[in-house]
C-alpha cells in the first residue's frame, strides 16, 4: 500500500466532496435535474457512480487491488494489438491522448475564467459605460479585498487540505482503504460542510463558497511547499 494508492483513493473522495459541488460542469456535476441545488440524494447518486468507477474489481472496498486493476485495464487500452507489449508508437499515441485530455480540460478552465471575468466586469461596471471609472475600479478592488479576507477565514489552520485531508476524514479505522460505509460517511459529512445553512441541500451560493474554499486550500497548499 503505497502513496500512489492513497491518492487513488482520495481522488474518488474528491469526486464527490468539495470539488464535486464546485465544478457543476460535466462528470462532476451532482446536481442531476439542472435546479441549480444540490440535495443529499443527488450527493450519493454521484457518489455511487464515483465509487464504482474507483471499486474497479467490484469488491466493496477502494484499494491496492483496485489500483492493480485499473493499472492492467490502461496497459489493455494502451496496447493496440494485444501482444502483451506497449511499442514506441503504442506509447505515444498514449501520451497523445493523455495530452489531448489535458488540452481540453485546461481549455475548460480558461472558458470558465473567461465567463466569471465577463460576469465580474458587468456587475462592476454600474453604469453600464462599459469601462470601469476610477470609483469602480476601487469598489472592485475593495470587493477583491474583502474575498481575499474571507477565504483567509475559511483556510484556518495548516494541517492538509483537498483530497489527502478527505481520505484521512473518509478512512476512519486507518486501515489504508475505503469501505462502502466509509465513504458514504464521507460524503454525508461533505454535504453537511458545504449545506452552511442545515436546510438539507445546497444552493449556487452555497456552491460559490465551496468554490472559494477550495481555491483558497489549493493556495495555502502551494504557498506551504514554496516554505518548505
Amino acid at each position: 500500500m503505497n502513496k500512489t494508492v492513497l491518492t487513488l483513493s482520495a481522488a474518488a473522495l474528491a469526486l464527490t466532496g468539495t470539488a464535486a459541488l464546485a465544478n457543476h460542469h460535466g462528470k462532476s456535476n451532482p446536481d442531476a435535474n439542472g435546479d441549480g441545488v444540490v440535495t443529499l440524494d443527488e450527493m450519493r447518486t454521484h457518489g455511487n457512480q464515483a465509487f464504482a468507477r474507483m471499486d474497479a474489481n467490484g469488491d466493496g472496498v477502494i484499494d491496492a487491488e483496485d489500483r492493480q486493476a485499473r493499472r492492467k485495464a490502461m496497459f489493455a487500452q494502451a496496447d493496440a494489438n494485444g501482444d502483451g507489449e506497449l511499442s514506441q508508437a503504442e506509447m505515444k499515441a498514449m501520451h497523445q491522448a493523455r495530452m489531448e485530455r489535458r488540452e481540453k480540460r485546461r481549455a475548460k478552465r480558461m472558458e470558465r475564467r473567461e465567463e466569471r471575468m465577463s460576469t465580474r466586469f458587468a456587475r462592476m461596471d454600474a453604469d453600464n459605460s462599459g469601462g470601469l471609472s476610477r470609483d469602480e475600479l476601487k469598489a472592485m478592488q475593495e470587493a477583491r479585498s474583502e474575498r481575499r479576507g474571507k477565504r483567509q477565514d475559511m483556510r484556518g489552520g495548516r494541517g492538509g487540505h483537498g483530497p489527502r485531508k478527505m481520505m484521512r476524514m473518509a478512512d476512519t479505522d486507518g486501515d489504508k482503504t475505503i469501505t462502502r460505509g466509509e465513504f458514504d460517511a464521507a460524503i454525508a459529512a461533505r454535504f453537511a460542510k458545504a449545506d452552511a445553512d442545515g436546510d438539507g441541500q445546497i444552493t449556487k451560493a452555497e456552491r460559490q463558497a465551496a468554490r472559494e474554499a477550495m481555491r483558497a486550500e489549493r493556495r495555502a497548499k502551494r504557498g506551504d511547499r514554496r516554505g518548505q
